[in-house]
């Protein structure tokens, strides 16, 4: 994510907003360019491989634009972090997780040089494996993101009533998007606390023949957006 920021501070989610009331000299002033969500995720990794500091690792990744002359979203998603798209009281979209096999997401990865023959049969995910999805958002749409360790605990009905419940709790937009990223990753980390409670993890687990009770511990990170449509 350093290398995500390094990349893309001076790139624009669209083409850059010019005034058309600019002579030509004042236009070529404005600096950046347009960068795709799977441009910047491939630069980011290419920083990483790069980087000496890092010997080895591995992450999923999630990158998504909003463009705010058109309204368009657009994401470049690989492993099993993700986001999902909730217009009133319904989900519109969600990202499917990328796995090879249930609990072994897609990850970008770095192994370590002088040791390639101990991890012959790792698996090594590119960013063009990434899946690509772009729509135009309306006024009111809420985009929620997320690690994997909150999609483990807590389901998407469930996502939706929280939302739903903290924005009729009124507030600013300020205090209703924060509010509402506050109390997912609370109630997620309650979820992967219980045994008594079936969670999402559990669930797939089940599907696969697999014996697992209750919550998922793992680290949770959401990011709510609210889109609003301005004149």
């Amino acid at each position: 994510m350093y290398h995500a920021h390094r990349y893309s501070r001076n790139a624009w989610a669209g083409e850059p907003e010019i005034d058309p009331t600019m002579d030509y000299e004042e236009r070529e002033q404005i600096e950046g360019w347009e960068m795709t969500p799977y441009e910047c995720l491939d630069l980011a990794y290419g920083g990483v491989l790069r980087e000496k500091s890092v010997q080895a690792g591995s992450s999923t990744a999630c990158i998504i634009s909003l463009n705010a002359a058109s309204g368009v979203l657009r994401s470049a998603n690989l492993g099993d972090s993700g986001f999902s798209i909730l217009r009133q009281t319904s989900m519109i979209y969600r990202q499917r997780p990328q796995t090879h096999f249930f609990n072994c997401p897609k990850q970008l990865t770095k192994l370590p040089t002088n040791n390639a023959r101990r991890f012959a049969r790792a698996c090594i995910d590119s960013p063009s494996e990434a899946d690509a999805f772009e729509t135009k958002l309306r006024d009111g749409d809420i985009v929620v993101a997320y690690t994997d360790g909150f999609s483990d605990n807590v389901f998407p009905s469930e996502m939706v009533t929280i939302c739903s419940l903290v924005a009729r709790a009124g507030g600013t937009e300020d205090e209703q998007v924060q509010a509402m990223a506050d109390r997912l990753v609370d109630y997620a980390r309650q979820c992967m606390k219980s045994k008594l409670r079936v969670s999402p993890f559990e669930r797939e687990a089940s599907r696969v023949g697999q014996y697992f009770r209750g919550g998922k511990i793992d680290d949770v990170t959401v990011i709510v957006a609210l889109i609003r449509e301005s004149s």
